[in-house]
Parts: structure tokens; sequence; C-alpha cells
């Protein structure tokens, strides 16, 4: 049997078949709105992810099928309720370096003052994924970079200093799988690196179980709480201004 017209055959590369495949899953509006939902974090109902892009919920079931087929995300059961959420920290990963090259609207108005409240308390500081981004994140990369505590002229990396750190202040990194100890990830608000990977991850994580930030809203915002100000004036120099 002639396999002249197979994608592997006409690409040249046995690869493309599946780039292209996984491309397909995001190129749609609704997939993508789905992925961006689920960056906070949580695991959403198809319910929860149907309302949220405004279609039907036979539309979502549909959809949410081929992500999980395709590997996107993965699907647990609790009684009668599905829940979806990403499958894996690649997954943010990729979602984070597509959103990223979306550059925000610059030149549209909030609808109201809601919307502007909401924008800017995202701004500020949110997560992305499972680590610290905004304002928030940025200025904590900052006072590491500062403080020695993160390498920033080949990549992200802690440096024995770093390492020490996040153990004095009783935050494991736990290293399973591929994800690197410590990766920059480009913020969509403040078009500069944050801090990302494992340490991002463990950070943001002491930050919330530490009442050093809490979630606003139903977004990604989240606040610094006065306890938070202390904590991050003392143990990394940066002034409660920077936060607000």
């Amino acid at each position: 049997m002639s396999t002249r017209n197979t994608p592997r055959t006409r690409s040249g590369n046995a690869q493309a078949p599946g780039l292209a495949a996984l491309a397909g899953l995001i190129a749609d509006e609704t997939r993508a709105a789905f992925l961006l939902a689920l960056f906070d974090g949580r695991a959403w109902t198809a319910g929860e992810l149907a309302r949220y892009a405004g279609v039907a919920a036979s539309t979502a079931s549909e959809h949410l099928g081929k992500l999980v087929a395709g590997g996107l995300l993965a699907e647990e059961r609790q009684g009668r309720h599905r829940y979806v959420r990403l499958a894996d920290a690649r997954v943010a990963q990729l979602v984070e370096d597509l959103a990223a090259y979306i550059a925000p609207p610059g030149n549209e108005r909030p609808r109201g003052l809601r919307e502007s409240s909401a924008g800017s308390a995202m701004a500020r500081g949110r997560t992305c994924y499972d680590h610290l981004a905004g304002r928030l994140g940025i200025a904590v990369t900052d006072a590491l970079t500062g403080l020695q505590l993160l390498r920033r002229d080949t990549g992200f990396a802690l440096t024995d200093d770093g390492l020490a750190w996040f153990d004095e202040q009783g935050i494991p990194l736990v290293r399973t799988g591929r994800r690197p100890l410590a990766r920059a990830c480009l913020d969509w608000t403040e078009r500069r690196p944050h801090l990302a990977g494992v340490a991002g991850a463990a950070l943001c994580r002491h930050a919330l179980d530490a009442g050093w930030c809490v979630h606003i809203g139903s977004e990604r915002a989240v606040k610094v709480t006065d306890k938070g100000e202390r904590a991050f004036a003392e143990l990394l120099g940066i002034e409660p201004a920077t936060l607000h």
C-alpha cells in the first residue's frame, strides 16, 4: 500500500502530524477559553466552564472530550460531577508561553468600574497557574535577584544562597518529573519575566498557606495582606508601596 500521501511523507518529519494535531486542539476559541480558565490551577466542572465560555453544556462536553483525549486536560469524577484541570505543569507552561505572545489590548477601555477594578487587581497581583505574577510576581523576582538568591544571566537559576533561603523559610523544593527548579515566565501585563518552575510554585503555595496573600474575587487575582507586607519587607526587602 502506498504511503505517498501520508502526513509523514508530505512533511518529511515524523513530529509534524503530532504538532499539527496539538495546534488544532488549541486553535478553537472555546477550547482556548477553557485552557485559560483552568490556568488558575483549580479543577472546574463542565457546567462551570460552559457558563464561563458562554456555550451550551453539550458543546462544552464535546470540546472537553477532545482536550482530554489530546492529553491537555486531566479528568476526575466525583459522584455525579465531572471535573477537569490542566494535565500537568508542562501544559501550563505551553499555555503561558503562547499567551505571552498576545499583547493585552492597549486601546480598549474597560466597560465599567467593575471591569476596571478587576483588571487593576489582576495587574497588581495574580496567580499564573501555580506561581505569582503581575507586579507582585515581578517585585518578588527582582528582590530575589537583588539579594543574589536568583541568577538571571543565563536563564533563571537559584544560587546556593537561594537554595539555602528556601530551606531557611521552610519552603520545600520538591522536584518531580522534568519541571525545572527555576524558570522564567514572561508576564503578560508587565512584559517582563517572573519566577516560575518548582521554586515559583513553592513560593506561591507558601505565600497563600502562610496568609501572606489571599485570593480575591472569582478570578486569579491575589492581594497581599498586612502580614504579607511585613513578611516580604523583612525577608526580601520589598517596600509595601510596591505591592499596591
